[in-house]
């Protein structure tokens, strides 16, 4: 064996040690070389570093005002965009409109001195902030919440609330108050006096009272002068050609609509739902109508629980849809296709889906069956196809007592202001022969309008009983409007419902007064276009409706021994027949399990039902009895018919009168028992006497009085989440 050299030793320990530094050379030398900056995202690839961060946003756009909106049916961020609308035009100043659910709140006190927070805040249910304002309320109302400046503390903020509620409801704009009261208690100062706007009465009224005030208060606090700003359009509408069909929205709301792409139904992608089972509750329908409907929900992945509400997606009817399409001169050109573009995307989105066509459009996009607002009628006045026409517009704009008096109590939708303003015979059926044509652009249509929304329903059905069927309970609205100098007496009717009355004649192939009859003493329906966009809502003889699925948490106790009262006058009991399903189907589950006397421990379910007569608008009068057979003597109910039984003094009998005869047994499922009450109907008068009948049957069980005693007893059980309400104003 060769010995080895002293010199290829140091030849082998040489290249062992330079392999080594060749491979760990980063750390060896990385003191030497300059690190590496961060790598920040490009504006071109997310816009800003952080999305979630408001200030730096502002920062980058040059605005000067936040407006965050907390909305749950889209009213709201329709008030926050209309005030970013107006400090542009007034002061020239540019606004980001925030949904708060999508930033964070912790660099709030690093708004700059000249810049101001707006707050549009809507309440919900029972004195709730709507579902994207809880982190921000909880943030606002948590002391242990901390600024960047480590503190609780917002000194310096300049601050504008506007709060969206109904007076019909206890807890009316609780959320508008409960964030003006805590950002005082931070050391922020709000500008001008906190908007309310009542939803019971007119909320335009409100927003326009106060929103003058504010505005003056926001030019001193801000150091602007009004006239910098000027009326520029929000969009900018084209019309296009040679655009393949299948490409143009027709009425479906998202591009899985348009495609058919299998995927979740939602409020994006309503699903149609065939029409099962269609029928009339009331005994005289050329009176009154209230329609009974089941949606098949096969296949579609849709679920429900009792208490959900269920949202019909309606259009709008034939004869408005023909009238503003006359007015605007758009009818020998309605199935044009045009394409519509925010020229502020940041201000003011495209709200429903290009391209797609004028009568499009207004049949199915945006809501020109509402009354139309004071302020449109100022804007269109400069469009008005003669002197007169403008001076009528004009005056209805700034003369509140006069607006009043003729487009509110007459129930004017836009198109019948237009008519009447040129002259026009709204009596009869609108054609480009009997109606004058405005030169309105179409972008401030767009702007101006809101977006049709879907009408929600509580469900009257049990999945446990009908797992692949929705029902629908719906009282049909028509009523006539009050005359006036200008407008004669004429018929209303409301969207949803009567669309819903369209699809339970067709579903059925019966036939019905389907037209605007111009005698004011009949009665007719208006008609819509049931079929859907590209006949998407009829299959052979199958009508479909388009629907979602709201959750609810109007919802049974889940221990069956837990007593339950519930008071549902008119169509108030439509998510109780749903919960005494849902008691039904236990209970035969149970009775098949345990025995026939498995009920023997269940708490006592009592319905306060109430209608007109038992022999006119009784609903489902011959389901009850099968109902209280299933539950073994575990349900009762207790029916008022206001005019047909009265008391010794001629007065009418309803739910509350009923709640209070039998006040011993409702005391005693409350207090001893641990029951819950629920109470579905009219806002404004039922469920509040229904409240004070609870609070005096409580105040004297607990041997004190309804004003004390019985009032924190109610307040309790609300608390609690025993007391529960699905009231509509």
């Amino acid at each position: 064996m060769t010995s080895t050299s002293t010199s290829d030793i140091l030849i082998l320990v040489l290249g062992v040690g330079l392999a080594a530094a060749y491979l760990f050379r980063d750390q060896l030398f990385a003191a030497s070389k300059p690190k590496a900056a961060p790598v920040v995202a490009s504006k071109g690839q997310n816009g800003f570093g952080n999305p979630r961060d408001f200030i730096a946003k502002m920062k980058e756009g040059k605005k000067r005002l936040v407006i965050f909106y907390g909305s749950q049916t889209g009213t709201a961020e329709e008030y926050a965009i209309r005030l970013a609308k107006e400090a542009k035009t007034k002061f020239g100043l540019a606004s980001l409109v925030c949904d708060p659910e999508e930033y964070d709140f912790e660099n709030l006190d690093q708004l700059p001195e000249d810049c101001a927070a707006f707050f549009v805040m809507a309440t919900y249910g029972e004195g709730e902030p709507t579902d994207n304002a809880v982190q921000l309320m909880q943030n606002l109302q948590d002391e242990s919440f901390e600024f960047s400046n480590s503190e609780h503390k917002l000194p310096g903020l300049k601050y504008v609330v506007f709060g969206l509620g109904n007076k019909t409801y206890e807890h009316y704009n609780s959320i508008g108050r409960a964030v003006d009261t805590e950002l005082t208690k931070m050391g922020a100062t709000r500008i001008g006096e906190r908007g309310e706007g009542d939803d019971d009465k007119s909320m335009e009224e409100d927003y326009l009272e106060w929103k003058d005030g504010m505005w003056e208060a926001f030019a001193a606090a801000l150091g602007v002068e009004e006239g910098q700003g000027g009326d520029s359009p929000d969009f900018v509408v084209s019309e296009l050609d040679l655009l393949p069909a299948e490409k143009v929205y027709l009425g479906e709301l998202s591009a899985r609509a348009l495609t058919r792409t299998k995927g979740i139904h939602d409020a994006k992608n309503p699903f149609p739902s065939p029409i099962t089972e269609a029928r009339e509750l009331f005994q005289n329908p050329a009176a009154r109508n209230c329609a009974h409907i089941e949606l098949n929900t096969e296949g579609s992945g849709i679920t429900y629980q009792h208490g959900d509400h269920v949202g019909v997606w309606p259009s709008n009817p034939d004869v408005e849809v023909d009238r503003l399409l006359c007015a605007l001169g758009l009818m020998d050109k309605k199935d044009k296709v045009i394409g519509i573009e925010s020229l502020d995307p940041a201000l003011a989105k495209v709200p429903f889906p290009v391209p797609t066509t004028y009568a499009t459009v207004i049949r199915h996009y945006i809501d020109i069956s509402a009354v139309a607002g004071r302020q449109i009628l100022g804007t269109l006045s400069k469009f008005a196809p003669n002197p007169n026409a403008e001076e009528i517009l004009k005056n209805l704009n700034t003369n509140k007592e006069e607006y009043h008096n003729v487009v509110a109590l007459g129930c004017l939708k836009l198109g019948e202001v237009l008519q009447i303003a040129a002259g026009n015979d709204t009596k009869t059926h609108p054609t480009t022969e009997n109606t004058t044509a405005w030169s309105i652009p179409f972008d401030i249509i767009v702007s101006s309008i809101p977006r049709l929304q879907p009408r929600y329903y509580s469900i009257s059905s049990s999945p446990k009983l009908y797992p692949n069927s929705i029902h629908v309970t719906c009282v049909v609205l028509k009523y006539q409007s009050e005359a006036s100098q200008h407008v004669p007496q004429k018929w209303c009717y409301g969207v949803g419902s009567n669309f819903l009355l369209n699809l339970r004649y067709a579903a059925v192939g019966e036939t019905a007064l389907i037209a605007i009859s111009p005698d004011p003493a009949v009665a007719s329906i208006p008609s819509y276009q049931i079929e859907g966009p590209r006949g998407m809502y009829k299959e052979d003889t199958v009508y479909k409706a388009p629907i979602h699925v709201r959750r609810s948490t109007f919802r049974l106790p889940t221990n069956p021994k837990s007593p339950v009262i519930m008071i549902g006058p008119g169509t108030g009991v439509a998510p109780f027949r749903g919960f005494v399903q849902e008691r039904v189907a236990l209970a035969r589950r149970s009775i098949e399990k345990n025995g026939p006397d498995a009920l023997a421990d269940w708490g006592r379910i009592s319905l306060f039902y109430g209608c007109r007569r038992s022999n006119e608008d009784f609903l489902y009068a011959d389901e009850w009895p099968k109902y209280a057979e299933d539950l073994k003597g575990k349900f009762v109910m207790h029916c008022a018919f206001s005019r047909q039984n009265y008391k010794p003094d001629g007065s009418k009998i309803y739910v509350q009168d009923l709640l209070w005869d039998d006040r011993e047994h409702v005391a005693e499922a409350i207090l001893q028992g641990k029951g819950n009450v629920y109470i579905c109907g009219e806002a404004k008068n039922m469920s509040k006497q229904v409240e004070d009948v609870l609070a005096r049957i409580l105040g004297e069980a607990k041997g004190g009085s309804a004003a004390v005693e019985g009032v924190a007893e109610v307040k309790l059980l609300k608390e609690r989440s025993r007391l529960m309400l699905d009231v509509w104003s």
